[in-house]
């Protein structure tokens, strides 16, 4: 409808200008035709004239021209054309005395309409000569009636079009809406758009199949927590509700005669203390896990030597056994500070728990400006922070899964701990663009690579 009424405008606007222009150019032409015939009975005034110089003096009213001379009075002398002589207008006397040159005039004559010219004669009096309009009329009847039909059919055309390209044009749209309003009322997230040429709709469906896939790895990512957490809150809830029941059959009614000792007491209270720390822990973990799943954190520039600084100080009042030494050059990356604090306390917590009695943990900071073994230089340069331990190391069959949720190698069964908090360290990695690898130190203990894209003003 649109470019439909887009089309009628301009259809119209120009058959208007087309019908005044043809218009004004027969009206000229018809002033110039009176023109001469007036100088023609001017020249000849005694003669009787018809436009056609009839001898019989014949002349059909409705073509050709009438003519008659006015005196200096305004009255008629001589008449040519018919018997009917031509009106003495008002306008026709000012030019018979005088007051001015000449003058057009439409005029009725036996019901006919006339185009009416009176001029000054050369050699005194006037002139009047008038010519029917009939044939400009009938002309610029037929060429309205021609610009009708052409601007007629034109703004069907345009209309017939207009429906088919919307239509051609718009068949995508209806695509994508289908399969939104499928996705909206199934829930099902694997549905995808078929994506056909480069155009803005082929860009909108190919953003929309991004969104699914992004929407589909977020809940599959929200089901694998939700039931990896599940298992894993499952042990430490039944080992406390199972301590707790001991306690209160031993101090309840139905416990008499199976007091516990004082020993047995406190060992199970410790228990009770370290399960407690335990899920606590692992609470804290899984919060942290679906806080850097929001990603909610605005980015920064931060400077991540100042931020392991800060995390190494803290580190040594935790694990006051272990040595940390340090190497870290001034580099800024852009990041979430709250992330990024975590992702470094988790690097050195694993470090210090896996390094023996007075161990050494060591962390170097540095930028590079490209990454290892790819020989291509990348720009913006990259920080690479390094944290090996001085532990017994991560054998080659755990490297694979040391990343993921709730892992934990053969090793590390024995040891506290979530198996979370390098899988918190790698989904920080990632958020921020980076990545982490895990590998053996020179000395034998465990070596974990960050690297993440660096901040460039």
């Amino acid at each position: 409808m649109a470019s439909a009424t887009a089309v009628a405008i301009a259809v119209v606007a120009v058959s208007a200008v087309v019908f005044f222009v043809v218009a004004s150019q027969l009206h000229q032409q018809l002033d110039s035709q009176l023109v001469t015939d007036a100088h023609g009975v001017a020249e000849r005034p005694g003669h009787p004239w018809n436009g056609s110089d009839d001898p019989d003096g014949d002349h059909d009213d409705d073509i050709g021209p009438r003519a008659q001379l006015l005196d200096d009075g305004g009255r008629p002398i001589l008449a040519a054309g018919g018997p009917a002589p031509l009106p003495v207008t008002p306008a026709a006397l000012t030019v018979a005395h005088g007051t001015q040159g000449k003058t057009f005039e439409e005029i009725h004559i036996g019901g006919q309409e006339y185009r009416m010219l009176t001029t000054a004669a050369e050699h005194g009096g006037t002139v009047q000569v008038a010519i029917s309009t009939a044939g400009v009329e009938h002309s610029l009847a037929r060429i309205g009636l021609a610009l009708v039909l052409v601007s007629t059919c034109g703004v069907a055309a345009a209309t017939a079009l207009g429906f088919l390209v919307a239509r051609t044009g718009l068949a995508p749209v209806h695509r994508l809406t289908g399969a939104v309003e499928h996705v909206a009322a199934t829930n099902d997230l694997s549905s995808r758009i078929t994506v056909d040429g480069r155009d803005e709709i082929a860009r909108l469906a190919q953003a929309f199949n991004v969104m699914l896939a992004a929407l589909q790895s977020s809940r599959a990512a929200q089901r694998l927590l939700v039931e990896d957490a599940g298992h894993e809150l499952r042990t430490p809830l039944t080992s406390l509700r199972a301590n707790i029941e001991l306690l209160i059959r031993a101090d309840g009614p139905a416990g008499a005669g199976r007091t516990l000792s004082a020993e047995d007491r406190a060992g199970l209270l410790r228990d009770l203390d370290a399960q407690t720390t335990d899920l606590t822990q692992l609470v804290g973990e899984l919060v942290e896990l679906a806080r850097e799943d929001s990603g909610a954190e605005p980015a920064e520039p931060v400077d991540l030597a100042d931020l392991i600084g800060l995390s190494v100080h803290r580190l040594r009042q935790r694990w006051p056994r272990v040595d940390f030494a340090t190497d870290l050059a001034e580099v800024t990356v852009t990041g979430r500070p709250a992330s990024l604090e975590r992702m470094v306390t988790n690097l050195l917590d694993n470090a210090a728990k896996w390094s023996a009695e007075s161990g050494l943990v060591r962390i170097r900071l540095r930028p590079v400006t490209g990454l290892p073994g790819t020989g291509q230089p990348r720009t913006p340069p990259w920080a690479e922070l390094t944290v090996a331990d001085s532990g017994p190391g991560i054998e080659e069959a755990d490297l694979p899964r040391i990343f993921e949720r709730f892992y934990r190698a053969t090793a590390a069964r024995a040891m506290p701990g979530s198996g979370l908090g390098l899988a918190i360290v790698a989904q920080a990695v990632e958020l921020h663009g980076g990545t982490v690898a895990a590998g053996r130190s020179e000395t034998g203990g465990a070596l974990l690579t960050v690297r993440l894209p660096a901040f460039t003003s």
